[in-house]
């Protein structure tokens, strides 16, 4: 599983005009779901996320995790993650878990998010989303399941 990770002031997710999410100080998670991940790959993921110490303490040190701070996380799936860009210039997306369980693996990883105390705003899966951030710092984290 991958998860790009970004410090936002506030975020918002809309489909064809409407709102589906909105968060104010928190993160912005972009995840993608890969071929071979399993539950715990979803669960160790959200609790690293939870608890990522990215915010800034009262010396301005980035010391405070997303708990600490009571901070929000809007929840993207990003397929466009898995993209494999080593041959020719046409990104390959192979290795994106398929569509049903890719779904799944999302949704579970916002829920695991919220089971951690992180109150969570989610897109829609598939879905042409439009995006907006405030990324604040910035700060921009990228986390893999199979990486350090």
């Amino acid at each position: 599983m991958r998860a790009l990770i970004q410090r936002v002031s506030r975020a918002k997710v809309s489909v064809s005009g409407a709102v589906l999410g909105e968060i104010g100080h928190g993160v912005m998670v972009l995840v993608c779901a890969m071929q071979g991940d399993a539950p715990e790959t979803v669960q160790a993921l959200a609790a690293k996320t939870a608890k990522l110490r990215i915010f800034a303490d009262n010396d301005g040190r980035m010391n405070r995790s997303l708990l600490d701070v009571g901070g929000s996380a809007l929840v993207i799936s990003q397929f466009t993650l898995a993209a494999d860009t080593r041959r020719g210039n046409r990104p390959g997306f192979s290795s994106a878990a398929p569509p049903a369980e890719g779904e799944a693996l999302y949704l579970a990883y916002a829920a695991a998010l919220q089971d951690a105390g992180v109150p969570v705003a989610t897109g829609r899966f598939g879905a042409d989303m439009q995006v907006e951030l405030v990324n604040d710092g910035p700060v921009t984290i990228w986390l893999d399941s199979e990486g350090p």
